[in-house]
């Protein structure tokens, strides 16, 4: 606590626009704690050449910036550790947003305000709105200008005091047309561009709006420090319950409107989860009312709770609401008098929030649908029928026949127990026409006096009226068990088939060739198949079974994937309550397509870094490697020219060759870029025919200086089958490469003979290569350190392309004693018949 209590406080001055006076309404504040007798510091304040913001900072303090050099500029920045070293108890620092020059103590000054604030001394400082980071993006849209200088909202938000410096928009235009705010050049564009009306309006609305917002956090932290629970009606508040049915855009529009009768008012939605997770909701209903209440400026929240009303009330409190909108319950009356309804129960815990029941179109057709909807298959309810038919029937008979007619308990466990029967197999309605069948049995057959419809002694009517009690409440919680059964066992199979799916989605493995598939299997499907709408025209992505639909109006079934596929279904009908998985199908269908779109980004990225890669390389060595033999060339031409006849013939010879090398080099440069492009565009077509080493390897090492190769062949080495052109570029650019890095030490070529290809080993003495940098140096342009001229770094890619483009291999191996070893792999010319080894 005393840590905290040290922490420096921070006073945030906060404008809509520039010039509206926060930098004077801080040195203001700071001459006033100075005549209490605080020490007040200048750490930084930037008066804009203003005459009356330089006044103010005659008798106060000012700690010196700090200068630092910066690209051969001199800047000047707050100098913190002066300030820190200083330790005065309060500190001005303006323009809170500023970001530092390279070399400071921070790269923002809100980082050095809170290094000042942990050291114990209070920060009074300056910020504008459009410097907030939250809002930099409306503020863009606004007045066209992007803000580069922002600082996080927290920084602010979280600050000890805010104080909003207002001005209207026509005050400040006059302060900018009288020079208060830039210097006169500016005056006009600045009127004509950022400071129009408009824009100052809108500016001073966002300030206004986001220091309200802050105020209500305030308000709210003070509520939840002194436990106060109740409501305090600040601004309107009004909070919508979503069922989820079709009633919850009524109640949403309904909301809406009472939001807009009162300036400032606030509309939030809020949906109740049931605890067990087996309520069967629609959720695209639910996606579409939360579509609907962003639309209406609202906010969209989820709950978690058992009872709803409770729910409902307690995140209501918790908003501060000032009411409630719930619909009309769509229960029976019957229901309603026994267990009232969720507006009832919403209006008597609500306390001081006002409760605004809707009445709606779904409450006279709710009693009707209910009771049409059945979790049992159409077969098990015409089975229930006959059973609650046959059954009384069945134990009248039996009894009868026994002659157990006066054994009245008897009787009423028989057909209760054929009333549960019944209600295990056909629900809720079957069940009660059982019972009331019973009922007329037992008292036409069983009560005395038999064969009449009158009961003689109470305690048969008590005992009759407890039999069709029970067996109304049996039915009724065998229904329901039924009811929640079948909702678990589909919630089961939902929450299977969407965690398979998300595993799916997350490993990034599915095509849309799986999802159809997949698709097709779970929903029992014909075929499934994903179209693709383009310039009106459908088009089929993929498809699985036979005849998939073309275009939409050839399926059963459809769901929409986004504005552009959706997938069709044909065969079986669905079920309403198949819905949601088939839009989680939807869901990873889209993210597959969006995969896909991602990967060829990529793909086109990557070929476009390559090539931005290969044009800056290239230019590079046009600037460079290819303008170092031309400039030998011009020069030795230069020379040849200039020292005409007179010239030495030792001098001459020597700018001739000079020439003549030159020449090669760039002969030898243009030839690897020219490779190169034709590897990469694939225009390369090798022509192979069975050769012989001993012809290609000895004109390959020919051009090296005398001692400096030995060739080891045998005469017996086998043909092999290559291009001998190309073959003989890859080893003479190999032992180039070699002869070049072995200092005097003599490379060998050596010819290994394999079972299905001959290895033609370059062994140098040289440095050789880490294994870590092996693989970069067969890259285009990489020349691994090496600084010498007359090379692009394209002669190891270019022969590793050129090998593999014969079907052979590349590869640098380690040179035991030190050196390099490059393993040309050259497939051997074998006879067709002659069987492939087997790895």
């Amino acid at each position: 606590m005393e840590e905290e209590r040290r922490r420096g406080r921070l006073t945030v001055y906060l404008g809509a626009a520039p010039g509206v006076g926060k930098t004077y309404a801080m040195l203001d504040e700071a001459r006033r704690r100075c005549e209490r007798g605080t020490d007040v510091v200048v750490g930084f304040v930037e008066t804009h050449g203003r005459a009356k913001t330089f006044a103010m900072l005659e008798g106060l303090e000012v700690v010196p910036r700090q200068e630092i050099d910066y690209r051969g500029t001199t800047f000047t920045e707050m100098d913190t550790d002066a300030i820190l070293a200083r330790k005065p108890a309060v500190v001005l620092v303006d323009e809170l947003a500023h970001t530092n020059v390279p070399g400071s103590r921070h790269a923002k000054r809100a980082a050095d305000v809170e290094d000042l604030r942990a050291a114990g001394i209070d920060v009074i400082t300056t910020v504008n709105i459009q410097h907030l980071e939250s809002i930099n993006d409306e503020v863009e849209r606004i007045t066209g200008v992007r803000q580069r200088e922002t600082v996080p909202d927290d920084v602010v938000r979280t600050a000890d005091q805010i104080q909003l410096i207002d001005m209207a928009p026509d005050a400040l235009r006059r302060r900018m047309a009288h020079g208060n705010i830039y210097r006169p050049e500016q005056i006009d564009a600045s009127l004509a561009s950022y400071f129009r009306v408009g824009n100052l309006t809108a500016l001073r609305e966002l300030a206004l709006l986001w220091l309200a917002d802050r105020v209500d956090d305030a308000l709210d932290d003070y509520r939840r420090a002194h436990d106060i629970a109740a409501p305090w009606p600040t601004k309107e508040r009004i909070v919508v319950a979503v069922t989820g049915g079709d009633e919850s855009e009524t109640l949403l529009r309904r909301g809406a409107r009472l939001a807009q009768r009162a300036a400032g008012s606030e509309l939030i939605a809020v949906h109740v989860i049931a605890t067990d997770g087996l309520r069967n909701v629609d959720d695209s209903r639910i996606a579409r009312s939360q579509q609907l209440v962003e639309a209406l400026g609202g906010s969209f929240h989820s709950v978690v709770g058992e009872d709803v009303a409770q729910a409902v009330v307690d995140f209501a409190s918790g908003a501060n609401a000032t009411m409630i909108v719930v619909g009309v319950s769509r229960h029976s009356r019957l229901r309603r008098l026994f267990t009232g309804s969720t507006g009832d129960k919403i209006a008597s815990l609500a306390d001081s929030i006002d409760v605004h029941l809707v009445t709606h179109e779904q409450v006279a057709g709710a009693l009707r649908a209910r009771l049409s909807l059945s979790p049992l298959s159409r077969r098990r309810q015409a089975l229930g029928w006959l059973l609650a038919l046959l059954l009384p029937v069945l134990i009248t008979a039996c009894l009868q026949s026994l002659d157990q007619t006066r054994q009245l308990p008897l009787a009423v466990l028989l057909f209760l127990a054929g009333t549960v029967l019944v209600a295990l197999v056909g629900g809720t309605l079957p069940a009660l026409f059982a019972a009331l069948v019973g009922f007329l049995a037992l008292n036409w057959f069983f009560t005395p006096p038999v064969h009449r419809l009158t009961i003689a002694e109470p305690t048969n009517l008590v005992a009759l009226l407890i039999y069709v009690a029970v067996a109304a409440g049996v039915a009724t919680v065998v229904d329901r068990a039924s009811r929640r059964g079948s909702e678990a066992a589909r919630a089961r199979a939902e929450a299977a088939t969407l965690a398979s799916l998300s595993q799916s989605v997350l490993t990034g493995q599915d095509t849309a060739e799986a999802i159809v598939e997949r698709l097709r299997e779970t929903f029992s499907q014909d075929s499934v198949s994903l179209l693709s709408r383009s310039d009106g025209t459908w088009r089929l992505v993929a498809a699985s079974g036979p005849r998939p639909a073309q275009v939409p109006d050839e399926a059963d079934s459809r769901v929409t994937v986004d504005d552009h596929h959706l997938l069709a279904l044909c065969g079986a009908s669905l079920r309403a309550t198949d819905q949601r998985v088939l839009e989680g199908f939807a869901v990873q269908t889209g993210l597959v397509l969006e995969y896909r779109r991602l990967r060829e980004r990529e793909n086109r990225a990557v070929a476009l870094e390559r090539a931005d890669a290969t044009s800056t390389a290239i230019l590079r060595a046009v600037s460079h490697d290819l303008r170092t033999p031309l400039a030998t060339m011009r020069a030795a031409v230069d020379g040849l020219v200039s020292g005409g006849p007179a010239l030495d013939p030792a001098d001459r010879r020597a700018l001739v060759e000079a020439v003549d090398s030159a020449t090669d080099q760039l002969e030898h440069l243009i030839d690897d870029l020219l490779d190169l492009s034709r590897l990469q565009t694939g225009l390369l077509r090798p022509v192979l025919h069975p050769r012989s080493l001993e012809e290609i390897l000895p004109l390959a090492v020919a051009g090296q200086p005398p001692g400096s190769v030995v060739l080891e062949l045998e005469e017996s080495a086998p043909l092999v089958r290559t291009d001998a052109g190309l073959l003989e570029r890859v080893v003479a650019n190999l032992v180039s490469n070699a002869v070049r890095v072995s200092a005097g030490e003599p490379v060998r070529v050596v010819a290994q003979v394999l079972d299905r290809e001959v290895s033609v080993l370059v062994i140098d003495r040289g440095p050789g290569v880490p294994l870590e940098q092996r693989e970069r140096m067969f890259e285009p342009f990489q020349r691994l350190g090496d600084t010498s001229s007359g090379g692009l770094g394209l002669g190891l890619a270019v022969a590793r392309g050129l090998a593999e483009a014969m079907g052979g291999t590349l590869v640098a191996e380690d040179t035991p004693g030190g050196g390099l070893t490059m393993v040309l792999s050259v497939p051997r010319d074998l006879p067709e018949s002659l069987p492939e080894s087997e790895d």
